[in-house]
């Protein structure tokens, strides 16, 4: 499958939202990340050789034929990458819903200003739409009811 190129608008309106998370953000450091997220969301969708939709894609990794690209793959993907980056009004943290529930459960990443609430957050799914970087806030997510995955060794 190949990579959704985001367009200029998708950027823009991430950053915008990045930005809504505390007036002391600077514009240039939001629309950094927002770049950055798009970026690594096409790096792993090749990395995973994702197909599509989501769940025929979980089942080819269930299976062996893909390695990774299960929604804590990605969720843990990016974590990794951007608990390493500098990034200093900005925290990232793992959520999860339908916790301990095979078929149901699902990981993502959530972003908040520096020593923000989770439940202010932007909830960043790239598994959702197969690579396709989806993005809110997390309170708007009315599929899933989000809890801090603290014990995946996201710190608060």
């Amino acid at each position: 499958m190949t990579p959704t190129v985001p367009s200029k608008a998708d950027t823009i309106q991430l950053s915008k939202l990045l930005r809504s998370l505390d007036k002391s953000i600077p514009q240039y450091e939001a629309m950094h990340l927002s770049q950055d997220l798009f970026q690594e969301t096409q790096k792993l969708t090749k990395e995973f050789e994702l197909t599509s939709p989501p769940l025929l894609h979980n089942t080819l990794v269930n299976i062996g034929i893909r390695k990774k690209g299960l929604c804590y793959h990605w969720s843990d993907a990016l974590y990794a990458h951007f608990s390493q980056k500098k990034y200093p009004h900005f925290e990232f943290h793992l959520v999860g819903a339908n916790i301990g529930e095979y078929f149901l459960e699902h990981n993502a990443l959530v972003i908040v200003a520096k020593n923000g609430s989770i439940q202010n957050g932007i909830l960043v799914d790239p598994w959702r739409n197969s690579g396709k970087l989806y993005f809110l806030r997390i309170i708007e997510d009315t599929e899933y009811q989000w809890k801090h995955r603290e014990e995946r060794g996201c710190l608060r």
